[in-house]
């Protein structure tokens, strides 16, 4: 971890610095569980140095050689897994058995990239079309060191997503967690700088938003953020100042379509789990649920019967504390807001908001124009909406600028799922995109861009480089300006064959109709 030098005091020297600490806080029961220092932009910088120097020995590992150093983190990782999952729980409010399955999650995002770097990353041979005398590829490199800025709601799970794939694609990571979960943070870095042969190869600086606004400063080549929307967007307007290429992975207001042929009792508890599982604090989180008319009231009491089933808090509940005060602010505004123009809370409601403890709510007779249908919630909160066609479904569910996860439940389910404007959709469940190793994981619009996790999420922390390498010489070369006689004549013949009506270019016609 990067820390301030503190130099002695003496007769003739300055007073030393004083270092900043910030405290992490259990938001079940308020009390303080661990300290780390804030880190300056100094530390940031230094941090990044470093990560410079090791970026080299790292990048220059084979493949294989990178694989065995993660594996090795990865069973690190798997060896603390109670220590992990337990720490998730006091420090984000989750139920230890949530941070078991994040750590799980996390592990199997690690194991993904650290064998499937290669295989993702190899070269590619492409056609040279008209140039035979040449040979060409693409290749993948290292961008050298990438920055990582994570969010609290998954402190483990979401940023392995950037960590472990900007890791195996060959480059060295600062990462900055959440100022809300930085123990989780310095205990996943602390295993891998035991585990990673290569000094500083990973590494964490600690703080709230001057530290990371000092990570999107530092010179890194890349910065992979997770978090709201406007916060991406005053990322973004920092690393513009140097050009600094960013991956966004940020908020969603993600809906769900329930058509009338879905079998209501499946899609009923989808929809509870998908809405509530970790308090609602998940970025893919169903927050908009369109349900066809005919089935609209079987489909609201299952879902009514079965939130009365949800547990919140103790050990053994199935939700937690809210992470953030603020958060629950902004939940508890969301539901009067509603309440106030019209809707009905049929579960829990504003009132049922105790300290950082929500009971989960269910509101019916909603309506466009209320915050809890147009801004991202991030708590336990259905709202469900009647719609009188799946044409309609559609068209209201795409009226978000927001574009992350969605859902479709129904016999028909994956033709409407194309017709979705999102990064991600599953098809009769909820959420299984995030869960799919090999799926790429981002949104559009106000969501984000970039993708994460899978090939796609590799090679997203690479330099793409083509190279056309010739390999025999041929009479006519258009790249000199030393041209035999009658060469214009001979590419205006080859533009007519090739493109134009000749007998060449018909042929090719005739091909692309038939593939």
């Amino acid at each position: 971890m990067a820390v301030t030098t503190v130099p002695p005091s003496g007769p003739t020297s300055t007073p030393p610095p004083r270092t900043e600490i910030l405290k992490s806080i259990a938001p079940a029961t308020g009390e303080v569980i661990g300290e780390v220092p804030v880190c300056s932009a100094a530390d940031v910088q230094a941090a990044v140095a470093r990560a410079r120097v090791a970026s080299v020995s790292w990048g220059a590992l084979s493949y294989a050689e990178r694989e065995e150093e993660l594996v090795r983190w990865r069973r690190a990782l798997a060896e603390a897994a109670d220590e992990l999952a337990d720490l998730i729980s006091r420090e984000n409010g989750k139920p230890p058995l949530d941070g078991m399955v994040e750590v799980f999650m996390a592990l199997s995002h690690l194991d993904h990239a650290a064998h499937r770097a290669a295989k993702a990353l190899r070269p590619e041979k492409v056609s040279t079309g008209l140039l035979a005398n040449f040979r060409a590829t693409v290749t993948y490199h290292p961008l050298g060191v990438v920055g990582v800025i994570g969010p609290w709601n998954y402190p483990i799970f979401t940023p392995m997503g950037s960590i472990a794939y900007a890791l195996a694609a060959g480059n060295a990571v600062v990462f900055k967690p959440s100022e809300l979960t930085p123990l989780v943070g310095v205990k996943l870095v602390e295993l891998a700088q035991r585990s990673l042969s290569i000094p500083n190869v990973l590494q964490v600086v600690t703080g709230a938003g001057p530290t990371g606004a000092a990570l999107c400063k530092a010179g890194v080549d890349k910065l992979a953020f997770t978090g709201s929307t406007a916060t991406g967007k005053r990322v973004m307007a920092a690393c513009s100042e140097t050009l600094t290429p960013v991956l966004m992975e940020l908020g969603g207001k993600d809906p769900m379509i329930v058509a009338e042929d879905a079998d209501v009792d499946a899609a009923a508890e989808a929809a509870v789990f998908g809405a509530l599982t970790n308090t609602g604090q998940a970025c893919i989180s169903i927050e908009r649920i369109y349900v066809a008319e005919s089935i609209y009231d079987r489909f609201v009491d299952k879902v009514v019967a079965e939130v009365g089933k949800v547990k919140v808090g103790g050990d053994d509940g199935h939700l937690g504390a809210m992470t953030s005060p603020q958060q629950v602010g902004i939940v508890k505004d969301h539901l009067e807001d509603a309440v106030r123009r019209g809707a009905r809370a049929l579960t829990g409601g504003a009132e049922a908001i105790s300290g950082n403890f929500i009971q989960p709510t269910v509101l019916v007779d909603v309506t466009d124009d209320m915050k809890v249908m147009k801004d991202e919630t991030f708590g336990p909160v259905i709202p469900i909406i009647k719609v009188r066609s799946t044409d309609e479904a559609v068209r209201r569910a795409n009226e978000s600028s927001f574009g992350l996860g969605s859902a479709v439940f129904g016999k028909h389910a994956r033709a409407i799922a194309d017709r979705i404007r999102a990064g991600m959709t599953s098809v009769n469940s909820v959420m299984a995109f995030s869960a799919i190793t090999a799926l790429p994981f981002g949104g559009v619009g106000e969501s984000g861009f970039g993708r994460i996790h899978g090939d796609h999420g590799i090679r997203e922390f690479t330099r793409t480089k083509a190279t056309a390498e010739q390999i025999f010489n041929l009479p006519m070369n258009m790249m000199s300006f030393k041209t035999p006689k009658g060469t214009n004549e001979r590419i205006r013949g080859m533009i007519k064959q090739l493109f134009g009506t000749g007998a060449v270019a018909r042929a090719k016609d005739l091909l692309g109709k038939l593939r």
